[in-house]
């Protein structure tokens, strides 16, 4: 455990707020453009995080991924994409406020998981693809220094856990003065798609995935937030 875990629905929440901040600044020409996720565009891309939050409130509820059954596999943005993931945020935002929700047991692919390590995957998934994001449409592309620590100070303690697994390749270097976010950010830059986020859901699968990790229609991982397979433009938890 990271001394950040018992803050994780709080970590959780904040950077849901930065991917909400982004998801607002995208142009109404750009949802269709490509993304750092291969295969990925900015639909699916929201899509993916929006139905990774669609499924937070079932599994932190100690809802199975059978009992939940396909009702997220595909697209679930609509019409309005913003409403889509508005509305779906704001249930996670809901789930995760319950009392002593970190000290919760869910179901995740690959078995049981703490509800505290759960959100950090999801933490980690909101914050990366809020840079993937950014980066897509041209918008702001740095991320709150503290959640960078944050989130750098979890994955040092999981990373091994992760490559070992397959879900992440050989760690990448950063160049020696580069700062924080940067070197955050490099530990997946083998990957495809070279974004931190989708790990966790590809613990306990194959990993015929596409975009950072996942594939739609394809049953994510953990359901796990972390991206790198986090939750793919379908499901997959």
């Amino acid at each position: 455990m990271t001394r950040h875990t018992d803050d994780a629905a709080g970590l959780f929440t904040r950077a849901t707020e930065v991917f909400d901040d982004r998801v607002r600044q995208v142009p109404p020409d750009q949802w269709a453009a490509p993304t750092p996720c291969d295969d990925w565009d900015v639909r699916e891309l929201v899509n993916h995080v929006t139905v990774e939050d669609l499924w937070a409130p079932h599994l932190i509820a100690g809802r199975t991924m059978d009992e939940v059954g396909d009702v997220f596999d595909g697209d679930q943005l609509g019409e309005d994409p913003v409403a889509a993931w508005a509305d779906a945020v704001r249930a996670a935002r809901d789930a995760v406020s319950e009392p002593d929700v970190v000290a919760r047991t869910v179901h995740l692919s690959y078995g049981e998981e703490s509800a505290a390590q759960y959100l950090m995957q999801l933490f980690t998934d909101h914050l990366v693809h809020a840079w993937d994001l950014a980066q897509a449409t041209g918008g702001d592309t740095r991320l709150p220094d503290d959640l960078v620590e944050a989130c750098a100070s979890w994955f040092a303690e999981v990373e091994a856990m992760y490559r070992e697994a397959g879900v992440i390749g050989p760690a990448a270097s950063a160049p020696a003065d580069a700062d924080a976010q940067t070197r955050l950010l490099a530990p997946s830059a083998a990957i495809p798609s070279r974004r931190l986020s989708s790990w966790t859901t590809d613990l306990g699968r194959d990993r015929d995935e596409r975009g950072c990790g996942s594939r739609p229609g394809a049953r994510r991982a953990a359901r796990g937030g972390l991206g790198r397979g986090a939750a793919g433009a379908g499901r997959r938890p």
